[in-house]
């Protein structure tokens, strides 16, 4: 996880989405432990209340599970879930973004496949 935070939005919200992330790329898959609320506080100097609200929305969300005594699990298809709401909000919000900047620009299809990035270049996730 990066140290640095943005001051636009709070700590809590911003380790979430880092988390969220994380699963979207593999980083951590179904049934991994998160780490520790003690240790994610102590690594990046954070009230460990903080740390344990960002992981009380991933629980709210269904995306982690709490084991008594254990800690806290990326629950089964939690990466599935979320490329299925990724998929539906980048379709509902910023896809007709993109369309109407094609629009407005002329581009053709042809054009965009041929600047469209190769598997494994920056920017290119599955």
């Amino acid at each position: 996880m990066d140290p640095k935070w943005n001051e636009d939005l709070p700590i809590y919200r911003q380790l979430r989405d880092r988390v969220v992330d994380m699963i979207l790329e593999g980083v951590l898959i179904d049934g991994d432990a998160l780490p520790s609320v003690r240790n994610v506080a102590a690594e990046y100097r954070l009230n460990p209340l903080t740390v344990l609200k960002g992981y009380q929305e991933l629980v709210d969300e269904g995306l982690v599970e709490k084991k008594r005594g254990r800690g806290m699990f990326v629950t089964d298809g939690a990466r599935r879930q979320l490329l299925k709401d990724e998929r539906q909000r980048f379709l509902n919000k910023a896809w007709p973004e993109v369309v109407a900047t094609i629009r407005r620009l002329g581009l053709d299809t042809d054009t965009l496949l041929k600047a469209m990035p190769e598997p494994g270049d920056q920017g290119e996730k599955e």
